[in-house]
This record gives C-alpha cells, structure tokens and sequence, in this order.
C-alpha cells in the first residue's frame, strides 16, 4: 500500500473498486481502494489495507467493482464563454440522426416563453447524423414557427429560421456583414437561412437578447455540473476571441463565494484585434502569474495572442505577416519578462515555424524552457519543428476537432494528409510534452471521451480511419495526456492528474471499464461518481450509499 506520512484516520474511503492511479504500472495486483483525507489522497491499496485507515467518522463507500480514474482535466475548453449561456442552448453532441435533433427543437418551441430563442451553438456536425446534412430553414420554420432558431454546425455554417431573420433584422437587402456571408438563392436572391464565417455568427448571436448576470453565474454552475457528470475535475479555460475582463464576472462569483466545483487554470486572451500588446500588457500588469488557488488559477496568456497569427482551422491560405510576427515577438517577450506561460493557436506548420523564430529569438534573451510555451492544435507540424518545440521546453496540446474534420481537412490538405494529423507518434519520438482536451464548446464537442477515442482509435465520426496506427495512442497513453499532460501544462503535474499519496482527490468513477470496454463505446462512459478535492460533486447514486 502506497500512503501519506500523516497516519490520523481517513475521512472517506472507497472500497471494492478497480483504482488505475496514473504514473507508471507498478508490479503486482491492481489497488482496489484509496482512501481520502484533507482533500488529498491519504493511500491506495488493498481493500484490506484501505480499512485499516478508517475511523469512527469516517464514510465508506462501496465502488461496487467499478473503474476509477484520476480526474479529466480538459487542456482546451473554452468553458468561461460556454457557461455564460450554458442553460439557453440545445445541444447535439451525442445526437444520431437529424430527426432527433429536430425533435430536442420543436420540444424547446413548445416549452419556450413567447419570441425566445432557440439556439444550438456548436460542437455538433452533419457527419454525425444518419442523413449527413445539417436542417434547412424550410425545416427549422415546420419544427419552430413562432420562435427565432439559429443552428450553427462548429464553425462551418448556421442555419436560421424565418423568425430568426427577422429577430436579427436581416432581409434580402441585407449586405454581407464583415467577415461573413449571407447565403441567397441564386436564381431569386432570397435568403436561404444559412450564413458562413465568424462575422455572419457573431451578427446573429449579438442580436440574442443577453441575460442577467445571476443567470449567467447559475448557467455556469450548470455547465460544471453537466461535465461532472463526464468526468472532468479540471478545465484549462483557453480564452478565445472577445474575451474582455468583464467576460469572467460569472465564473469569479462563483470563486467568490466558494461553490466553485471545476477546478479552473485561465489563459488570458487579447479582445480586439490592433490591441493586443496593450491588453496582455493589461493584464500581465495587474494579475502576477499564478495568481489564485487550487479551485481558480490564472495560468498564462493565449490562445489569441495575436489576431494576425491566428490562422483558425487551417483550410484556407494563410501566413503570418512581418508585423504581425514583430508584434508577436514584443508579446512573447513581455511574458517571459514577467515570467508568464503562452499558448498559442497554431494548425499550419507554416504558422508554427514563425512563431517558433519569435520563441527562439526570446529564448536567447530570456530562457523559455521552465515557462512551458505550448502550442495547441498543431495538426500540421513537422518533425523539424517538433525538434525545435522540444529544444524550448515547448509542449503541444491536443484537441479533437479532427473527429468531426478530417474530411475537409483532407480535401484541404491533399489525399492521405490526415494519416498524420496530428503526427502523434513523431510527437512522442521528439519527447514533447502532450496535453488533450476537446476545443469545445462550438469548434467541437464537450465530451472527452469522444476526444479520448479520437486519440485512440485514429477515426472521424463519419466512421473512417484516416490517422495512421503509428500516429494513434494507447488507452493508457492518452489517459495520461487527458490528466497528468494537461497537469503539466499549469506546473500542477505533482498534485494533480494522478492518485498517488499527497495528491489532489479528483476521481472519477467509470460506468464502463475504460481499459477493457469495445473501443467503440468509449465514447459512451460516463462518471456515476466524480469527486473533487475529496468532495463529491456528482453522484448517479449507482454506488452503494456511504456509510459511516
């Protein structure tokens, strides 16, 4: 049995389980129970010893043979903006046909207040459904007449009804706003009801009415609530386009008065596009790096840390300008003067060797290697760059938004790209260190395990397999990304994202066996109990009920 130095008795223990407490196999029979003390993990043993450590206080729960895992930490959600209206969106994540997500709409109509919105904000795509399409206005309309309804598939294309357009005061005569497209017939030049490109999004989502803030605070108590349920104990929050200071009220009034469940590490964005320097220099002044505690932490500035070296998903012609590297330099150098991590958005190998040349011109003043610059996404780097990632102490973190891409990206990319997107195994031979998380909750899904069988299994929802056996991960490897890696990613790798002694209790209790389950329903467990900090923040009540 493996246990802390402090001998007092446990205050819970959780017994008759299957513990994989993360780290390196160790010989001999799998631990079957831990206990919990202070918040931490007290041991993890034997039944037989686990018992040993109980008191006349201490509660007992029975696992009833059930898997236990350290708790997820998602490397790259944008959970902050999620929460906020969590609790007024439709989701079709797990949907399987197109009459399912239909039916979640006309259930909303019929419940819904006058003129309210109905809306699904991403983290679904048409290759999900058994039709392979996404609605039509004509559908939207049958399903929802009196309400506005605006569908948006991740950030391909949304789809409006015809009360949606006109709640956003949008006709024929309408132009294109920047940065987007309204979609017109052809041979009328009528609406569709379909609109592309993020200027066309954010003209319709700023035309929804916002809510109070105590709505946004409960939304986001919702949200935590509903990702408890999968798992997660941890979210590294990547900030994300207009992300301004005042975007956190609710998640701070959460921290404020202490029912924060999620433990939350923060990375800081640049709002507004021509302002970056100035607003992370904003930030970097008045917030020191690591400013927090265990339940809310700021952990480095990114993943928008500048607008022109943001090159989205990759599909169309792009290239860092002079000036824009410039001001990326200037950026990197002031965190690494402050001593602050970055995480920068980066899909095209193109985008990734400049902003390599920016790290490596800072590293020579000022040594990145202990501040851990990251880049996510990193769909396209090559071996080259991955050497030189490595050289800076640099490490990648991992997202699925593949699983519902891939087919574009290889029509984008060219035949056979996707073999090797992303180059996992050349990843793994370069020693960089790997966070994962979802990218959710409009580029992709919020479920980890869907990301967790991405990593594994190498296949898209439209059920091909395009990545390469050498590029995909065992179970057991991209476990460890999803909790150990994106511990790394906030310096927390020795008190999170494992179950060994002195270590934070965030567990997770599996409703299936993630190391033996068929490969294709991983994306169906779900936690039965989730533990945070060794309290218990979500419970299916399949557990046997704990006993003093």
């Amino acid at each position: 049995m493996s246990t802390s130095a402090d001998s007092a008795h446990a205050d819970r223990i959780f017994l008759n389980g299957l513990i994989r407490p993360g780290g390196a196999r160790r010989p001999g029979p799998e631990p079957t129970a831990l206990a919990v003390r202070g918040g931490r993990i007290m041991a993890c043993g034997s039944d037989e010893d686990i018992r040993a450590l109980a008191g006349d206080r201490t509660t007992v729960v029975d696992l009833q043979g059930r898997r236990v895992v350290p708790g997820l930490i998602d490397g790259h959600m944008h959970a902050v903006r999620a929460g906020a209206s969590w609790a007024s969106e439709l989701r079709w994540t797990d949907l399987p046909d197109l009459a399912t997500a239909l039916s979640l709409i006309r259930t909303a109509a019929d419940t819904a207040r006058p003129g309210e919105w109905i809306r699904v904000v991403g983290g679904w795509h048409p290759s999900q459904f058994a039709e392979a399409r996404e609605p039509d206005r004509a559908e939207l309309d049958a399903v929802a007449p009196d309400h506005p309804v605006y569908v948006q598939a991740l950030y391909e294309v949304a789809i409006l009804n015809s009360s949606a357009l006109r709640a956003a005061g949008i006709d024929a005569t309408t132009p294109d706003p920047p940065g987007g497209r309204l979609e017109r017939d052809p041979a009328t030049g009528q609406l569709t009801g379909r609109v592309f490109g993020t200027g066309a999004f954010n003209r319709i989502l700023d035309a929804i009415p916002p809510v109070a803030p105590d709505q946004e605070r409960r939304s986001t108590a919702a949200m935590f609530a509903d990702l408890h349920a999968l798992g997660l104990t941890g979210i590294v929050d990547a900030g994300g386009f207009a992300m301004p200071p005042e975007r956190y009220a609710p998640l701070f009034a959460l921290w404020r008065d202490g029912s924060l469940s999620m433990r939350m590490r923060l990375f800081l964005s640049a709002a507004d596009r021509g302002k970056e320097y100035e607003q992370l220099t904003e930030w970097m002044r008045h917030t020191p790096p690591g400013f927090g505690d265990p339940m809310l932490r700021f952990a480095g500035i990114g993943e928008v840390v500048h607008y022109d070296c943001h090159d989205f998903e990759g599909l169309e012609q792009f290239a860092i300008s002079d000036a824009a590297s410039d001001e990326l330099y200037r950026i990197s150098h002031r965190a690494a003067e402050h001593g602050w991590s970055m995480n920068i958005h980066a899909v095209l190998d193109e985008s990734i060797d400049r902003i390599l040349t920016c790290w490596e011109s800072v590293d020579a003043l000022l040594p990145l290697r202990d501040l851990r610059f990251s880049l996510s996404h990193a769909d396209r780097i090559s071996p080259r760059n991955l050497r030189r990632l490595s050289a800076l102490g640099g490490g990648v973190v991992l997202d699925d938004h593949q699983v519902f891409k891939a087919d574009l990206s290889e029509q984008a990319w060219g035949h056979g790209s996707m073999t090797a997107a992303p180059p996992l195994g050349d990843m793994a031979a370069a020693g960089v260190p790997l966070a994962a998380g979802t990218d959710a909750t409009r580029a992709s899904s919020h479920n980890p395990w869907l990301s967790l069988w991405w990593l594994i299994s190498g296949h898209s929802v439209d059920g091909v397999a395009r990545r390469a056996e050498r590029h995909r991960m065992s179970r057991e490897r991209a476990l460890e990304c999803y909790t150990a890696g994106s511990a790394w990613l906030t310096f927390e790798e020795t008190d999170r994202g494992h179950l060994a002694p002195g270590a934070h209790a965030d567990f997770a209790v599996l409703s299936e066996d993630y190391f033996t389950v068929p490969e294709e329903r991983i994306p169906a467990i779900r936690s039965e109990l989730t533990v945070v900090g060794g309290e218990v923040v979500h419970d299916s009540h399949t557990c046997s009920q704990p006993t003093k």
